[in-house]
């Protein structure tokens, strides 16, 4: 085997083969980076091993999201009388129809990613395989391509646990959950993140029984406590049953279907199911890179990059799932900006000074950005709380189960906030946009909003944060100077 510096030596690469920027991975981040480049004037070389779109299109967020529509459509039909509708009978999902409507969704996005369309961008487009051939090369199907930079942007995919009997047993991940052409009547789920409870209440509201299993004293253990007991009521409302503190796990194939056998608090429960989905984690794909002999160093987590999103090779930058703790599609894009402004033009974008929130779709919907209560406590910092339980349009929808939490530090700026409600991923972005733009939270009280809506709630807690700034010494000095102005 030929050593990295005599193979770079011996390359001798065609004009035609050489580019500013080669891009391995054609998902949120790589096409985002890919396309971005281009319109800058660079000459861009994209590499995807399968179809344009990556994850988020073809397993991820485009798929799910579509059955949490239907879903939500569902259980607002069920929910009719309570709006004084009267129903001719009840409610029946038509699982076949419901992923047919999924891909034709699918498709109509999946064209925006046509390679024509890219090209027609200046992005030039090759499938196949690519893997690092050197420091300054990447290899696609017997082609070199020279890159000045390269930006690897590869994606995750579903992690497969060690568990006892998983071998034995047929598994769903979500790479193959979409290929379902019947309803589960009765779902097994393994891990109690956005993914696992996302599918939980989709899956138990199409009619399916479903069990989560978590080795965690509660789902979505990222989240804070009080936002995460009103989402997780709202599954168990829907059905959803839960095996918490989950030890031990093994499966078995039995007659009719798979039996789970988990231990917590001492004691084996036995489960059954028809189907068995893991969500329990992702894994960066860098198994085919060849990462070695470009000299680029990764770990378990992924590839080990630095606050520029540069890695051990300072030629060779990389976005998205691959190297992040932000594995949303919307995080890949703000990667993939930062990348291009890095590489080619020599900023010094720092990923450590993102601002990047989060939602989970269930109903209701649980978003978050910035720090945590524990966080805010332990630096000394307030907290606004509100319910919504009082917000009128709350009442009006009958979405009364709600919560808004702002934290923020003695001078009003705003350290990070969680939101539990039906639009929960809409409300955080006027959150995000105040950060961002150093609007303490008192500034958020003279905003008009339309009424009613649901972001009144965040004009409510800039209120609240006002009134307790009035203390007793200064509403003394008020009052004397009213009653001096009578």
């Amino acid at each position: 085997m030929l050593g990295k510096r005599k193979t770079t030596m011996a390359v001798d690469t065609a004009p035609e083969d050489r580019y500013n920027l080669v891009v391995i991975g054609g998902g949120p981040a790589g096409l985002a980076t890919a396309l971005g480049a281009a319109a800058l004037g660079a000459r861009v070389a994209l590499v995807e091993k399968v179809a344009l779109g990556g994850d988020s299109l073809r397993t991820g967020s485009v798929p799910s999201k579509a059955l949490v529509r239907v879903a939500r459509a569902a259980a607002e039909v069920r929910r009719a009388p309570e709006f004084g509708l009267i129903l001719r009978g009840g409610v029946e999902v038509d699982f076949g129809a419901v992923i047919e409507r999924l891909e034709r969704l699918r498709a109509r996005l999946a064209g925006r990613n046509d390679a024509s369309r890219l090209t027609e961008k200046g992005v030039e487009v090759f499938f196949g395989h690519g893997r690092f051939a050197d420091r300054a090369h990447v290899e696609v199907e017997g082609r070199l391509l020279h890159f000045s930079r390269a930006v690897v942007a590869t994606g995750s995919r579903p992690l497969i646990p060690p568990l006892q009997g998983l071998a034995d047993v047929p598994f769903l991940t979500t790479d193959s959950l979409y290929s379902l052409r019947e309803r589960p009547r009765r779902l097994a789920i393994i891990g109690a993140g956005p993914a696992g409870c996302e599918m939980a209440q989709v899956f138990a509201r199409f009619g399916s029984e479903v069990t989560v299993f978590e080795k965690e004293e509660r789902c979505l253990t990222l989240e804070d406590a009080d936002a995460v007991e009103i989402v997780q009521r709202a599954l168990e409302q829907d059905h959803v049953a839960f095996r918490f503190s989950t030890q031990e796990i093994r499966f078995e194939r039995v007659e009719g279907g798979i039996a789970v056998h988990s231990h917590s608090a001492g004691r084996w429960f036995v489960d059954h199911c028809d189907r068995l989905l893991l969500t329990a984690g992702r894994a960066p794909r860098i198994e085919e890179l060849n990462l070695e002999a470009a000299g680029v160093r990764c770990d378990e987590l992924g590839i080990i990059v630095d606050s520029l999103l540069r890695t051990t090779n300072p030629r060779v930058f990389a976005a998205g799932d691959v190297c992040s703790q932000y594995r949303y599609t919307h995080a890949a894009d703000a990667l993939a900006r930062m990348v291009i402004a890095n590489a080619l033009f020599m900023a010094a974008d720092r990923v450590d000074k993102l601002l990047v929130p989060r939602c989970t779709y269930t109903e209701p919907e649980i978003a978050h950005v910035g720090v945590l209560e524990e966080d805010a406590e332990a630096a000394h910092w307030g907290t606004i709380k509100l319910s919504f339980d009082e917000l009128d349009r709350a009442i009006l929808d009958s979405g009364e189960a709600g919560l808004l939490k702002i934290h923020h530090d003695h001078r009003g700026t705003i350290r990070g906030a969680t939101i539990v409600a039906a639009n929960a991923g809409e409300l955080i972005s006027e959150i995000v946009l105040a950060m961002n733009h150093g609007v303490k939270l008192g500034a958020l009280a003279s905003d008009i909003h339309p009424y009613p809506t649901q972001a009144e709630i965040i004009k409510r807690a800039a209120d609240l944060y006002r009134s307790r700034l009035l203390t007793p010494s200064i509403l003394r000095l008020l009052k004397r100077f009213l009653a001096w102005r009578r």
